[in-house]
């Protein structure tokens, strides 16, 4: 094989699946070392890889908008075509995206066979169902006979600007005092993967009562929902970092947290990405699918012996069966005891 000078990831998928294949791009840098890897991801999941260390070009499709239908396939495909890619490796198992590497004429286009656009690759590799998706990804590798055996996790680099931004944000609620944070992710896209908001403000005021400050992360979308899982709490104790902080921003939040409690969402991953272990609350979705948090101590609470289970490989807006036993099963007990024993393990210093 000739010298590869310039290998393209391309992903274009929700926050979550960028994260997990930044491990992809920090395996393909170590093994490909001292080629250049660019990653073509969306205008709103490009926040995650600036300031990566293993990336070094980061190419924006705006493919909901700028760069939505043919025009913009073609005028993207063109652009990255003049950058001369020796290799696209292609996580993303849509068409549109197999399609674009192809267009740009890169000579070796690695994806799964699972991808609608397999044929498009030059040689497709195997979706392993059983694994996860970060050993997944890390397996478009086996196309060039590597394989990595080491568990490989996210990174992300949050900068001195949103250390010292961060820095003002929790400096109030922590009043000088030493005391520890416990992150609460309530939200998610979808409605049958959310474990319910009075729960969530329930283990809030159980944290609380321990002495931890509780920090609610989340997107813009995520405000209002937030905001009601707050409303009883007293406001001295709790912080509301939803849609106020950047991605990145909100992951160093999660850094210096002592625990994170979420839905199967983004905030799982960036946690993981940030080493903060994470309590999981699984409920149309099961771990089984690839996507659970991937961290040392991290663990995922679900309800067993449900037939409806899955209901869906991403979840739905309303219960199909309509009982909602997934996540009406998971107490507000189990879920602080599950908590208090994986913050005891980690031994975790916030």
């Amino acid at each position: 094989m000739r010298r590869i000078k310039k290998i393209l990831v391309v992903q274009t998928a929700f926050l979550g699946d960028v994260i997990l294949t930044l491990p992809l791009v920090q395996v393909t840098k170590e093994f490909f070392a001292p080629a250049c890897v660019d990653v073509l991801t969306t205008p709103k999941t490009a926040e995650v890889l600036r300031n990566h260390p293993a990336i070094g070009q980061i190419i924006v499709f705006d493919k909901r908008g700028g760069d939505a239908g043919v025009g913009g396939l073609l005028r993207t495909a063109h652009r990255v075509r003049d950058e001369q890619y020796d290799i696209a490796l292609v996580p993303h198992r849509s068409l549109r995206s197999a399609l674009l590497v192809w267009l740009a004429r890169i000579r070796l286009r690695i994806g799964f066979t699972r991808s609608a656009g397999r044929f498009l690759f030059t040689k497709p590799v195997k979706y392993e169902r059983d694994s996860h998706e970060i050993d997944r990804n890390i397996g478009l590798l086996d196309a060039f006979g590597i394989r990595w055996e080491k568990k490989e996790l996210p990174n992300l680099y949050p900068t001195v600007e949103d250390v010292r931004v961060v820095d003002e944000f929790v400096r109030e609620a922590r009043s000088g005092r030493d005391v520890g944070m416990i992150a609460l992710a309530p939200g998610t896209v979808w409605n049958t993967k959310r474990w319910l908001k009075e729960r969530y403000a329930a283990l809030a005021k159980r944290f609380m009562d321990d002495g931890f400050v509780v920090a609610l992360v989340g997107g813009k979308d995520d405000e209002a929902l937030c905001q009601e899982v707050g409303a009883g709490l007293h406001r001295s104790r709790w912080i509301d970092a939803s849609g106020k902080l950047t991605i990145v921003q909100s992951a160093e939040l999660l850094r210096r947290c002592n625990l994170l409690v979420c839905n199967d969402s983004a905030p799982m991953h960036l946690s993981v990405a940030m080493r903060t272990p994470v309590v999981a609350i699984f409920g149309a979705t099961i771990p089984q699918f690839g996507f659970a948090p991937y961290g040392k101590y991290d663990v995922v609470l679900e309800t067993h012996g449900l037939n409806c289970r899955p209901c869906s490989s991403h979840g739905g807006d309303k219960c199909p069966i309509k009982t909602f036993d997934c996540m009406t099963e998971v107490s507000v007990d189990k879920v602080y005891l599950k908590a208090k024993k994986v913050i005891e393990k980690s031994l975790r210093i916030s």
